[in-house]
């Protein structure tokens, strides 16, 4: 298994933790944040956001909680779901502050509610929400296990979390090509429209250092999460996860 995992960080020359620098790149980045995800996953994101969200049709979670929510794009798609509530919580203000205005434009500042947060101290009772969603986010816990843990631990007996979450493919030539994008291409479109030079090479790292697949279905066993499942999407360029508590 993969333990460098969360050792990763964007910027290699700062003494900061893990936890803020995370927070920094994604002020930094966060104005162009929307543009940059849709351009460099093909709008693929979208589609896999959606396939996310099915998962939890059956279940009719009623409230839900979005860690690392960003801008809110998935708390937006889990409206799908007709629930009562959506809070999202993210490290980012910068982030936050683009998704508030967000939801104001659309209208959305009434079921969906933006807070600061953080994913491995969550602010929230035991057995509060319905479902806990993570789109793109446990990649970026300082300590995954502890995140994971709250998760589990604000969710009811019964809930059920579902995780969207970048995956390494695993056959020719997918993972190839893939390495190829990763490692070349998308560092260089994300430093000429971010602006910020470490935040697109740390995202390739990230992924390639990221405990995926079964590895990653052992340390939701390890909390608690029981019926476990990952579903590959795109030739495992990303993967769902599914826990119920």
């Amino acid at each position: 298994m993969k333990i460098e995992a969360m050792s990763v960080v964007p910027y290699k020359n700062q003494k900061e933790g893990k936890k803020q620098q995370v927070a920094n790149m994604f002020n930094n980045i966060s104005k162009n944040y929307d543009l940059l995800n849709h351009v460099l996953s093909m709008g693929i994101d979208i589609i896999w956001r959606k396939k996310a969200i099915k998962m939890l049709k059956d279940d009719q979670p009623k409230l839900i909680l979005d860690i690392a929510t960003g801008t809110g794009d998935f708390a937006i798609e889990a409206l799908a779901l007709k629930p009562d509530k959506i809070i999202g919580v993210d490290i980012s203000e910068g982030m936050l502050n683009v998704g508030r205005k967000k939801m104001k434009q659309k209208k959305l500042d009434h079921l969906i509610d933006l807070q600061m947060g953080d994913s491995e101290k969550l602010l929230f009772e035991e057995n509060k929400f319905d479902a806990v969603i993570v789109s793109f986010g446990v990649r970026n816990f300082e300590n995954l296990e502890k995140g994971l843990a709250d998760m589990y631990r604000v969710l009811k007996p019964g809930g059920k979390t579902v995780i969207l979450e970048f995956s390494t493919p695993k056959k020719f030539p997918m993972k190839q090509a893939y390495s190829f994008y990763f490692k070349y291409i998308l560092p260089q479109i994300g430093k000429v429209i971010s602006k910020d030079n470490s935040a697109y090479t740390y995202l390739p790292e990230s992924v390639k250092a990221f405990p995926d697949g079964n590895d990653f279905i052992n340390i939701l066993e390890r909390v608690g999460f029981k019926n476990t499942q990952c579903k590959t999407l795109t030739f495992g360029i990303s993967s769902i996860y599914i826990g119920i508590k």
